[in-house]
């Protein structure tokens, strides 16, 4: 998340041999020991140089969605690898992670380590999906794709699991809209007891060590054993603060990173909250424009923050039955917020409000479904517990209930499509309650000796604001690329503009001119 350009030159190939190591592994695995590769840091000598066993994704699948990306996938390839669980106990208790590849298909450099945000999105099976249009390009030829599960998530062993499936599906029908002190008081035991729930089941242990300082280092590991001096990496949206923070505390084993859709280095919590309200009250009023110019335009032709809450807010009382579930409010407001990641899902937005009109919920319950990572058979992803546990490890924790108060009050001000009326009233969040103590120290200080970086920013992106690209970018002495649209990250989604000047900074090091934007 910052920096700006030091030298314009391109960045040197790097090579490394592989070795594949005698034994006798399982049918359809191979064994491979690449590393250790560059800097080893002392007494983790055993992790730096450890070999993978690579076989076939389909066992790594956890959901409908990854069985679909993985089955029968000859040219991918999975494996999990061992880091301690506390680095400052490396001959204590080990966990594993799991790793994604897409091999080369010509003249490697290395590995494109990818990870995609979140927190606690699955970094493999995000690479699962990039695969066929990287495998075409040059970018495929040039590097092994590698996607990662951080430590806690996915195909990574221990996962995270605070909630059950239909404990999930309950709390998603429970709306914590009375904001009394009887309310509130409920839904603060609500988060007391979810923050109970994690520590009973994941254990305090690996609560205690899911932050990004740790995924920083698993980072470094995977850097290594994958046979790589130095590391190149992609990041989006929270993968972008993973890697600032890599370039924070191994600034001299970077050979590129590119960081699309940052998180602001200098932002608090508090005003990142207020900034992405407003962000996302922006992508909404551009959706209304164009929701404007149609004739079945769910929205009327009056104002479109009050016919929005016209819509939703009956839900709050008489939610809507669909088969053998419900759309509730916060499910109705939850498919917005998916919706306005991206236009491509405006038409889809479109369609259930107006279902929404005619006491409909099939599609806005599949948008929200879509937010949780909810299967067809009722399955959640470890996405919404690891996203849970990670920030209550990584950011720092608001209990002034003054403050919560002026959060509520600034946030409504800041997207009144999204103003259910009540008052502005914070309650003390799962964080509050966590038994576990942050890990993660804020913003990134100065970094020395680290190569030019590319940002990307969007200049409507609802979920990470423009202006945290142009502070991330300040912030670690790097280049900045603006895209200009309505959308949560850019790179490797089809903008030709984009993704040659991204192609041309991983492959050879060259960053685009200063000022450069793309639509």
């Amino acid at each position: 998340m910052r920096r700006s350009l030091l030298l314009a030159l391109a960045l040197p190939l790097l090579a490394s041999c592989t070795t594949l190591v005698t034994g006798e592994p399982r049918a359809g695995t191979t064994l491979e020991q690449r590393g250790p590769a560059g800097a080893v840091p002392s007494g983790l000598e055993r992790f730096y140089g450890q070999q993978l066993a690579w076989e076939d994704c389909e066992p790594y699948a956890t959901n409908e969605t990854t069985q679909r990306l993985y089955r029968g996938k000859k040219n991918l390839e999975c494996t999990r690898l061992e880091v301690p669980l506390d680095y400052g106990k490396p001959d204590g208790r080990t966990i594993k992670v799991g790793l994604l590849r897409q091999p080369a298909s010509g003249e490697r450099i290395g590995s494109l380590l990818l990870n995609p945000g979140g927190p606690g999105v699955s970094g493999m099976s995000t690479a699962a999906q990039l695969a066929p249009g990287v495998r075409g390009g040059e970018l495929g030829e040039r590097f092994d794709l590698v996607g990662f599960d951080p430590r806690g998530v996915g195909s990574s062993e221990p996962r995270v699991r605070c909630l059950s499936d239909a404990d999930r599906d309950a709390e998603r029908l429970d709306v914590d809209l009375d904001t009394s002190p009887q309310g509130i008081a409920e839904t603060e035991r609500e988060n007391k007891v979810f923050a109970d729930k994690c520590a009973a089941s994941t254990g305090v242990e690996l609560l205690a060590a899911i932050g990004t300082r740790e995924v920083v280092q698993d980072l470094d590991v995977m850097r290594s054993v994958l046979g790589d001096e130095k590391l190149t990496y992609l990041g989006y949206s929270y993968g972008t603060h993973i890697g600032a923070e890599y370039a924070e505390k191994f600034p001299g084993n970077v050979r590129a990173l590119l960081l699309d859709g940052a998180v602001d280095p200098v932002q608090n919590q508090v005003e990142s909250l207020v900034a992405q309200g407003a962000g996302f009250q922006k992508a909404f009023t551009e959706f209304a424009a164009w929701c404007g110019q149609r004739q079945d335009c769910a929205l009327g032709s009056g104002d479109p923050n009050t016919a929005f809450r016209e819509l939703t807010l009956p839900l709050a009382e008489r939610p809507v039955e669909v088969g053998d579930r419900k759309l509730s409010y916060s499910d109705a407001i939850t498919a917005a917020i998916q919706a306005l990641y991206s236009s491509q899902l405006w038409q889809a937005l479109n369609t259930g409000l107006n279902e929404l009109r005619d006491n409909n919920g099939e599609t806005l319950l599949t948008l929200a479904d879509a937010y949780y990572d909810r299967d067809g058979q009722g399955r959640y992803s470890t996405l919404t517990d690891a996203f849970v546990a990670i920030n209550c490890v990584d950011d720092e924790r608001v209990t002034d209930r003054a403050v919560l108060d002026e959060v509520a009050r600034r946030y409504k001000q800041a997207a009144p499509f999204l103003d259910d009326g009540r008052p502005a009233v914070g309650a003390l969040d799962p964080c509050a309650f966590w038994p576990v103590p942050v890990t993660n120290s804020p913003g990134v200080g100065s970094v020395q000796g680290l190569p030019p970086v590319l940002v990307v920013s969007t200049t409507g992106d609802p979920a990470t604001p423009y202006q945290a690209g142009v502070s991330l970018a300040g912030a670690l002495g790097g280049r900045l690329l603006t895209f200009e649209g309505t959308q949560h990250t850019v790179y490797l989604q089809g903008n030709t503009c984009v993704d040659e000047a991204g192609d041309a900074y991983l492959i050879s090091g060259t960053l685009p001119a200063e000022g450069t934007r793309c639509s």
